[in-house]
């Protein structure tokens, strides 16, 4: 009796050790797919093109901080708008997020429409371009008003990026009404600074602008009248990706889809990264407050 006991007590012994170490095992395994799924993410890098206007700065910069934390590795690149679409079809960068369409980006959909991909998919549906001039110019409400009162503005028309769609519109627009105006290049930085400034003295100005933009919440402007439509009613913003993306990531290509944004989410996304020093720290500020909505994108 006494010997069955001791045999019974290794049998339970040895099956003890087998249950440990199929645990062991199991837990080693789970483990290494999940290490094995981290170092996937890890090794994949990502380039997306980064344009000086304040909205774009807000969503690569957002995009990054979603796509960090998911485990990829995000580099942005600064280019403008012509040299991005470049990169775009070298290969040379993975995303562009913001195309505007049907008119401000037109000439780039026309131009790359065989070698990069446009996504149908819009992340922000109720955007605008037009000129601007501030509140207080009671008689300038039309473009066609502009030549009566071109002394006013020395005949300028304080613009930002060259190669920018809304640019190229701007120099359309200048045709379409026999402007006798000159569109100055320069940065969007600097065009807000010269707006600012012009606001402070109540002097006149003229611009090139578009919303979603954190400066109509700053200054009291108006988009001027645009009667043939030159810059297009309501624009669409899109993003576009290199060729074979959807391939090399196919998940993020599915959250890119899966973005959209109303005109309160993107302006105080636009003022948390115009508020820090580096915009990074904005849009974790902007993430951690809208889990949520970032996870209905990312699911």
């Amino acid at each position: 009796m006494h010997k069955w006991k001791k045999e019974l007590s290794f049998i339970l012994a040895i099956l003890m050790l087998a249950v440990l170490a199929a645990c062991g095992n199991n837990s080693e395994e789970a483990e290494g797919e999940q290490t094995g799924a981290e170092s996937e993410a890890k090794d994949q890098e990502l380039t997306i093109g980064q344009v000086n206007w304040a909205e774009n700065i807000a969503v690569t910069n957002m995009w990054k901080v979603i796509l960090e934390d998911k485990g990829y590795n995000v580099k942005l690149n600064n280019l403008n708008m012509g040299s991005t679409m470049k990169a775009l079809e070298s290969g040379d960068l993975d995303a562009s997020l913001e195309i505007w369409l049907p008119v401000q980006d037109a000439n780039y959909l026309e131009k790359y429409q065989d070698t990069v991909n446009f996504s149908d998919a819009t992340w922000y549906d109720n955007a605008k371009v037009g000129l601007v001039v501030p509140s207080y110019l009671e008689d300038v409400n039309s473009v066609e008003d502009l030549n009566k009162h071109k002394e006013m503005f020395n005949s300028e028309i304080v613009g930002f990026g060259p190669g920018a769609g809304t640019m190229e519109v701007t120099e359309q627009l200048i045709k379409d009404y026999d402007l006798d105006f000159e569109l100055l290049s320069s940065s969007e930085s600097a065009m807000l600074a010269e707006i600012k400034e012009a606001v402070k003295d109540k002097e006149p100005i003229v611009a090139p602008l578009w919303s979603p933009h954190w400066v109509f919440s700053k200054y009291d402007l108006k988009f001027l009248e645009d009667p043939q439509n030159t810059y297009g009613g309501v624009e669409k913003i899109h993003h576009a990706t290199r060729q074979g993306f959807e391939d090399d990531y196919p998940k993020v290509s599915k959250w890119f889809k899966n973005w959209k944004m109303d005109d309160q989410q993107i302006g105080k996304l636009i003022e948390y990264v115009e508020g820090t020093e580096n915009p990074i720290d904005g849009a974790e500020k902007w993430v951690e407050e809208n889990e949520d909505l970032v996870n209905e994108w990312v699911k």
